[in-house]
């Protein structure tokens, strides 16, 4: 029983492995050159106001999910196009569909002004 883990332990292992020896290469091959500008904190190309733990604005989070939902609705595109000839009128048609609800989503968000930032 315990065999059919094997393949999920060594995979572990090697994944493990190889992060290890990664990040020891990278630490002791790297140049280490400090300096004040490379240790700053960097927050949007402006020297940060308070401390780099602060709590970001809610239209931060906001905006970066709407950028992942669109982005991810978009790649179901690429296959679709790919095999567009075979699936025939009713893959177009349904697609179609797709993109008018990505459509209503997307007026629906600027109009509820989701998408500005001030």
């Amino acid at each position: 029983m315990l065999e059919n883990y094997f393949p999920i332990l060594l995979f572990i292992v090697v994944g493990l492995g190889i992060g290890v020896v990664a990040m020891s290469v990278g630490y002791f091959l790297a140049p280490h050159r400090p300096d004040s500008e490379k240790l700053s904190p960097y927050e949007c190309g402006f020297e940060a106001f308070e401390d780099a733990r602060m709590k970001f604005d809610v239209r931060y989070y906001l905006v970066a999910i709407l950028f992942i939902l669109f982005d991810l609705e978009i790649a179901f595109l690429f296959p679709w196009a790919v095999v567009l000839k075979e699936i025939g009128l009713f893959g177009y048609v349904a697609m179609l569909i797709f993109l008018g609800i990505l459509v209503v989503g997307f007026v629906y968000e600027w109009m509820k002004g989701a998408l500005e930032w001030e």
